[in-house]
C-alpha cells in the first residue's frame, strides 16, 4: 500500500529526526491526481463481479494474533494462481471509465489488493514485499513503481492506483485501511472483496480494527506510538498532529480513547515490513 523509501534515503536515515514528524514524511508520495481517471458515468447501474477474488480471499486469508489477518501464500496451487490471473485480466479488460463512482472505488481497491497478492505469489517465497525489486530506477526497490497492467490503453502501477487515483479522487482517508501492502504493519487484507454496496461499512470496520490493534496505535508507559501511515500520509488526516489524534479518537475503543485524550500527543511511530505470511 505504501511506496518504499529509496535505499539511499534509508541508509542516511540517521540525519533525520525520529518519531512523529520524522524526515521520512518528506519522501512519502503525495496524492497527485491523474486527471484521465476522473471520467465516470453517474447513471451507470452496472455492477462489477468480484466473485473470484471473494472466493480466493475466503480460502487464503487466515486469522493471526491481535486481530491480524495473514495470507496463506504457500498453500496457493497452480489453479488458484490461474484464477487470480484470470480475475486481474477480467478487471483490466473492463472499460472502467464507463462505471459509476461507487463501482470504480471498489474496482481500484480490489485491483490493488489482487495485484499485490499476485506480485508476492510470482516471487514467493520472500521475507518482505520490499525484497521484490522490480520498480524502475537505480535506487528504487519494491514493486510499487512497476507498471503491472494496462487499462484502457494506460500502463498502471500500484503507485498509480493508490496515489494518483484512489487518494486524490475520493479524498477518503479510510482508503488507507483498505489497500494492503502485504506487510504485518499494514491494515488487514479483508477476507472478502470490497463492493460498492458494502463499501462504507467495510471501511468503517477496517478503520476501527486497525486503530484498536497495536499495529495502529499502541500505548506503553504513558507514551503513544502510532503506525507510520499516519506520519507518511498526514495530509490525508488533516495535515496536523491534532487532526490525526482526532481521527484516532473517533474510532478508538473506550479504553484506548481515554489514553488518547489523557496523553494528548504522539510520541513515536512504527511499522513492520515483514510479509503477512501465515507460513502454510
Amino acid at each position: 500500500m505504501v511506496t518504499r523509501l529509496k535505499t539511499i534515503l534509508g541508509a542516511a536515515a540517521f540525519v533525520f529526526c525520529t518519531g512523529f514528524g520524522s524526515g521520512e514524511r518528506l519522501f512519502a508520495p503525495s496524492a497527485e491526481l491523474w486527471q484521465r481517471w476522473q471520467t465516470h458515468d453517474a447513471a451507470s447501474m452496472v455492477v462489477i463481479d468480484h466473485g473470484i477474488w471473494d472466493r480466493l480471499l475466503k480460502k487464503f486469508v487466515a486469522p493471526g494474533r491481535d486481530g491480524l489477518t495473514l495470507f496463506r501464500y504457500g498453500a496457493a496451487n497452480p489453479t488458484d494462481r490461474q484464477n487470480l490471473d484470470g480475475y486481474v485480466a477480467a478487471l483490466t479488460a473492463l472499460p472502467i471509465s464507463a462505471y459509476n463512482r461507487a463501482e470504480q472505488k471498489a474496482y481500484w481497491i480490489n485491483l490493488y489488493n489482487a495485484l499485490t497478492v499476485k506480485v508476492v505469489l510470482d516471487h514467493y517465497p520472500v521475507k518482505s514485499i520490499r525484497d521484490i525489486d522490480i520498480s524502475p530506477g537505480f535506487f528504487s526497490d519494491g514493486p510499487w513503481g512497476r507498471k503491472l497492467v494496462t487499462i484502457e490503453g494506460e500502463a498502471i502501477s500500484l503507485n498509480d492506483i493508490e496515489h494518483r487515483i484512489l487518494r486524490p479522487i475520493w479524498r477518503d482517508n479510510r482508503v488507507h485501511y483498505a489497500v494492503n501492502c502485504a506487510s504485518i504493519g499494514c491494515p488487514n487484507l479483508q477476507p472478502m472483496a470490497y463492493r460498492a454496496s458494502s463499501m462504507d461499512a467495510m471501511l468503517e470496520s477496517a478503520a476501527r480494527a486497525y486503530i484498536n490493534s497495536p499495529r495502529g496505535v499502541a500505548v506503553s508507559n504513558g507514551a503513544i506510538t502510532v503506525s507510520k501511515i499516519y506520519d507518511w500520509f498526514i495530509a490525508d488526516f488533516g495535515d496536523e498532529e491534532k487532526f490525526v489524534m482526532a481521527h484516532l479518537t473517533k474510532y478508538a475503543a473506550p479504553g484506548l480513547r481515554k489514553h488518547l485524550l489523557t496523553i494528548g500527543k504522539i510520541d513515536d511511530v512504527a511499522y513492520d515490513w515483514r510479509l503477512n505470511d501465515s507460513g502454510n
